[in-house]
């Protein structure tokens, strides 16, 4: 496991700074900064600490996988990607979740990708890296992708205590009316919109596999395009 502990090093730097700086640290460094410069401070860590944690993944080495991937997980791994860009396009519209927005988005009826979950941006970031690890299920992959899914999932459920604090009543009352989990069958009623916009990013994304070296994702594993 020594080969991989620079990308666990970096990946548990990016992740515990999102915390760190979301949290228990945000109270000081808004007083120290302003808003606006906390959200320059948080985007230059999180950048600075993603861009090292790529460039770690991309040294680590490249095990063989742990099973077997036949053309049944990657139909598996298509369609989660899928339901993932839909989530995801859907996610800036309305969002009480977003930071900035304002108070009174939580008291809005769910509508969109929110009547799937109310974290459709974190799901979405979540179902993709499940989906990659099925189809890559190595080391590497798994330690890469488990802290972004680690991320999106404990983080959505520490920013829901952080806004049940800021927003009291309204955000309770969001939580009641929507859920954490995603819900499948929610996905039939989101409205036309975040499909088109989810199926043009998740054909673009996975056309343009081959800039990383993967070829062969989504449809055109088959079609061959």
């Amino acid at each position: 496991m020594i080969s991989y502990l620079a990308l666990t090093s970096a990946s548990l730097l990016f992740v515990g700074t999102h915390f760190l700086m979301s949290h228990p640290l945000r109270a000081p460094l808004v007083q120290r900064f302003g808003p606006k410069g906390f959200m320059l401070v948080y985007s230059a860590v999180s950048l600075v600490t993603f861009v090292w944690m790529v460039v770690e993944f991309g040294r680590a080495p490249k095990a063989e996988g742990l099973w077997a991937v036949g053309d049944g997980i990657w139909v598996v791994a298509s369609l989660l990607t899928l339901i993932a860009a839909v989530l995801l396009s859907g996610s800036f519209i309305r969002n009480p979740s977003l930071p900035g927005v304002p108070a009174a988005f939580a008291a809005q009826p769910p509508f969109g990708v929110f009547k799937v979950t109310r974290h459709p941006m974190m799901w979405g970031f979540a179902l993709w890296g499940i989906a990659h690890i099925l189809v890559a299920p190595r080391p590497d992959n798994f330690i890469f992708m488990g802290s972004l899914i680690f991320l999106a999932l404990a983080g959505s459920k520490a920013q829901e205590m952080k806004k049940c604090a800021m927003l009291g009543g309204q955000w309770a009352a969001w939580i009641r009316r929507t859920q954490f989990i995603v819900r499948p069958a929610g996905l039939l009623s989101v409205g036309v919109g975040p499909w088109i916009a989810g199926l043009l990013l998740w054909a673009v994304a996975t056309w343009a596999h081959p800039v990383w070296g993967v070829v062969g994702a989504g449809l055109f594993r088959w079609i061959g395009v």
